[in-house]
């Protein structure tokens, strides 16, 4: 399969996985709260490593300290995060989950979860990395074209 054959099956693929992905219903409890892409992607992270700081979230993210904090208190505000002391060191807050939404978060998020482990599953951990790789590379490429085209 030649590179231009690959493109064009992904070029399919995408806006139907992506449609995928918009379509999943989410919970009840979770449709007030006007939840945005950035608020998916730090929700994921407190789910499968359960609670961070601030400092680990920022990194994970690829994002500055300030704007986790931000997000954090609007999440925070809307009762779906909460924030603790870290015994090791008070100075520090863990964030977490709150135990009313973990539930709903879960059932919203899981599915995605599931179908990326099934999916990754076959791969050795190399081909996992580099499919990884692949996709980090493929969005900073898309992020360059917008830059060009603005």
């Amino acid at each position: 399969m030649s590179t231009d054959d690959t493109v064009r099956e992904l070029l399919l693929v995408m806006p139907r996985l992506i449609g995928r992905i918009k379509r999943l219903p989410l919970p009840e409890q979770l449709r007030s709260l006007d939840l945005a892409p950035r608020h998916l992607s730090m929700l994921s992270l407190i789910l499968l490593d359960g609670p961070l700081t601030v400092s680990q979230l920022a990194e994970s993210l690829g994002v500055a300290p300030t704007t986790v904090s931000l997000i954090v208190s609007d999440l925070s505000r809307k009762g779906v995060l909460v924030r603790r002391e870290d015994d090791a060191d008070r100075r520090r807050r863990i964030i977490d989950i709150s135990a009313e939404s973990r539930p709903a978060i879960a059932q919203w998020l899981s599915p995605g979860a599931h179908a990326w482990r099934h999916a990754l599953g076959p791969l050795t951990p190399a081909q996992q990395r580099m499919f990884v790789d692949t996709l980090l590379r493929y969005e900073e490429a898309a992020a360059t074209a917008a830059r060009h085209q603005a």
